[in-house]
């Protein structure tokens, strides 16, 4: 038999295979309740073709308009079912987690191909999971939280720093303070001010993770899993030459750390971190090494997870402030009222500025950096207001949809903190948390997270302007913001000026202002 025809019976074979699959389930289905409304399949390809692949949330959240808040699409033989609302989310995910709180089986094998079938953002649903999540809890818990405000004003306070010397850089010391903070607290490990090995590694290995594990992908895969085994070399196997890079990252980023921190005890110089505290917790009790593997490995996805998302969120507020001179005016008159001109802010005026609050909540709304959630899965069938969601299903909360609520909030595409505000001029209880999860998967770290967030951006707005550029002619410089894509998304690099508010201010004179506020270890 020549390639060409054997390549031929393949595919047919793999056509015939699906189309059993589809008559199956349709038989399996009649009579019964009916899958939630959603657009019409292609045979074969289901709705695959329909899909704005770079940014699938804005696809799913037209088909909401059409078909409501639960929706019923396929790509290819992969049933997935989009949640478009917080109400219908905290229906299923919330109250009915035992069910809801899966992961997908196609992610699986995409994991273990990538490197990263060891995080707990991808794993499964088991003992393993839960392991991972109560030593997330005992490091990230809400009353755990404020022990690590020094490790953060003091990265903060590098941010600035970083920003004054070359502003031009500003997305790399966004990255380097997001991974710097986490770091920090998950290791004990100082990066450094830039290009730091292990930062770097990790980077590379998201920016492959990212692009890749998406149910779109992960559903090719799940149908044709002997693409698996295609050598690297074949044509068109990109995504096997990019896998090969990933699980080599992975494990750099998964094992040098955490060595790092071993070589700490072992010199008995390791200061608290998540891993040098649960690890002393264990002395003489992990013969197995399980434990020791567990801490590994959660600490690896801790780490992943928040510095990815941290500075995703601090490159939407940047946008969002050159984009909003009005609204940084006002939040800079807030702090410059509460604060003075005289000192940095501490963590002691946050209740005095809630109006920076209101920005952040802002920005966690006005773009989700994780707009579809990472996928849910159903372990088993149910059934919701007489529609029928089937054993297996891919469940996405569609976060973008529920931030451009028009109802909840007018206006949504407007960037606008004042609608956090209740009439009294108070803040209200809306705190966006659909942009943290849902049920038992919801992030455990959305505290430690909060304090991040508020550090870093009450720093660069009391210290610095954002403005849009000029030419050489001092003309404006217009631009349409672009979007990266995959699981997180973030504004590209795009066109700005960060320059100081005081004409006076000089390194010498900020470190000044930041010894002053005694966070120096």
């Amino acid at each position: 038999m020549s390639y060409t025809t054997g390549t031929k019976v393949v595919c047919a074979l793999l056509v015939v295979g699906l189309t059993a699959k589809i008559i199956t389930r349709a038989r399996a289905r009649k009579g019964k309740e009916p899958y939630p409304p959603g657009p019409p399949p292609l045979p074969l390809l289901g709705n695959v073709l329909d899909i704005n692949v770079d940014h699938p949330w804005l696809t799913y959240t037209e088909w909401s308009a059409t078909y409501g808040d639960l929706i019923f699409t396929q790509i290819l033989n992969q049933h997935i079912v989009v949640i478009g609302s917080e109400h219908v989310a905290k229906a299923l995910l919330d109250k009915r987690s035992q069910i809801y709180s899966g992961r997908p089986l196609g992610l699986v094998p995409i994991n273990e191909l990538f490197g990263v079938g060891f995080s707990s953002i991808f794993m499964p649903y088991n003992d393993l999971w839960r392991l991972h999540r109560r030593l997330f809890h005992q490091a990230f818990r809400a009353d755990a939280a404020p022990s690590f405000r020094p490790i953060q004003m003091r990265k903060s306070h590098q941010l600035l720093l970083n920003i004054l010397s070359t502003p031009d850089n500003f997305a790399a010391h966004l990255q380097t303070l997001s991974t710097s903070i986490i770091m920090a607290i998950v290791y004990d490990y100082e990066t450094a001010a830039s290009d730091d090995p292990i930062v770097e590694t990790v980077k590379r290995a998201l920016e492959l993770v990212i692009e890749e594990i998406r149910p779109e992908v992960t559903a090719i895969l799940s149908l044709f899993p002997i693409l698996k085994h295609i050598p690297a070399w074949f044509p068109g196997a990109r995504f096997k030459r990019k896998a090969l890079l990933s699980r080599k990252y992975a494990s750099e980023w998964k094992e040098t750390p955490f060595q790092y921190v071993k070589s700490q005890m072992a010199l008995e110089n390791a200061a608290p971190s998540m891993v040098s505290d649960a690890l002393r917790k264990i002395e003489g009790k992990d013969e197995s090494g399980h434990m020791e593997r567990a801490i590994k490995e959660s600490a690896a996805s801790s780490f992943a997870a928040a510095s990815e998302t941290t500075f995703s969120v601090l490159m939407v507020f940047a946008l969002a402030m050159v984009l909003n001179p009005d609204v940084q005016a006002k939040a800079q008159a807030e702090i410059d009222s509460a604060v003075g001109f005289d000192r940095l802010p501490d963590w002691d005026d946050r209740p005095l500025l809630p109006y920076v609050d209101a920005i952040i909540r802002e920005t966690l709304r006005w773009h989700p950096v994780v707009p579809l959630g990472i996928p849910h899965a159903a372990v088993d069938d149910d059934i919701y207001e007489g529609q029928f969601i089937p054993k297996g299903a891919t469940v996405m909360a569609n976060a973008w949809a529920m931030s451009q609520n028009p109802e909840k909030y007018p206006n949504p595409s407007e960037f606008n903190p004042e609608r956090f505000f209740l009439p009294s001029g108070e803040l209200n209880d809306d705190l966006v948390g659909f942009a943290f999860g849902f049920g038992r998967r919801v992030c455990v770290g959305r505290h430690v997270a909060d304090a991040s967030l508020w550090a870093a951006i009450v720093n660069m707005l009391a210290v610095f302007s954002f403005q849009k550029l000029r030419d050489e002619e001092g003309k404006v410089v217009e631009f349409e913001p672009k979007w990266s894509a995959g699981v997180t998304t973030h504004p590209e690099p795009f066109p700005c000026m960060i320059v100081p508010r005081s004409k006076t201010l000089d390194v010498t004179k900020l470190t000044e202002f930041i010894q002053a506020i005694d966070v120096i270890d």
